[in-house]
């Protein structure tokens, strides 16, 4: 953009066309931000992945029986990198094409554009998923099956609106309401009782 700034600047003979490229290359670095998270300890913790809205709790039946999903709700205006809920080894990353819907729209959990990651550690597993939302169109994730992961740690990103779901054991207690504004890897989303997560 700052090179199409120049570019502008230098054919038209006039610095005004220049002034819409440079708010765009603002813009990007800007949403491309990468804040410092302070990362909780603690035996049982899950972290968001993501900064966002949460949109939604429910108990949903899966084919490895019921679970509880957390829905967060990213705007263009929240730090996209996505980060481990918790600490462990990836034992699966399974990434799909798909629609582009709203991200609010609950059926964009099984029909938009998603990479599905399962993390166990600490005697359970965690799955989280980067949806696409209605402007996203890239999903960025820097692992792969068998790699592991520290609570917290950063693993990719989602460019521009998006949503990520978090898919958690039926007995891990919520620390997380609707309406509420959580922020990736800083944020505890659940806990797992005392002495489930062993």
């Amino acid at each position: 953009m700052l090179a199409v700034a120049c570019v502008l600047a230098w054919v038209t003979d006039n610095w005004a066309w220049a002034i819409p490229p440079v708010l765009l290359a603002a813009f990007f670095l800007w949403f491309f931000r990468d804040p410092r998270r302070t990362i909780p300890s603690g035996e049982g913790l899950i972290v968001s992945p993501g900064d966002g809205l949460v949109t939604e709790t429910v108990t949903i039946a899966t084919p490895d029986g019921p679970q509880q999903r957390i829905s967060i709700f990213l705007s263009v205006f929240d730090v996209h990198v996505n980060r481990s809920p918790i600490g462990g080894v990836i034992s699966r990353v399974s990434y799909r094409k798909g629609q582009y819907l709203n991200a609010m729209n609950p059926a964009s959990a099984d029909r938009n554009e998603q990479n599905v990651v399962v993390v166990r550690g600490e005697g359970f597993e965690v799955c989280f998923k980067q949806i696409a939302g209605l402007l996203a169109r890239r999903i960025v994730f820097n692992h792969h099956t068998g790699d592991t992961l520290e609570r917290g740690q950063r693993v990719g990103l989602i460019k521009f609106g998006s949503r990520v779901d978090v898919l958690l054991p039926p007995e891990a207690a919520l620390r997380v309401k609707v309406g509420q504004r959580v922020k990736g890897g800083s944020s505890v989303l659940a806990a797992m009782p005392v002495g489930a997560a062993q």
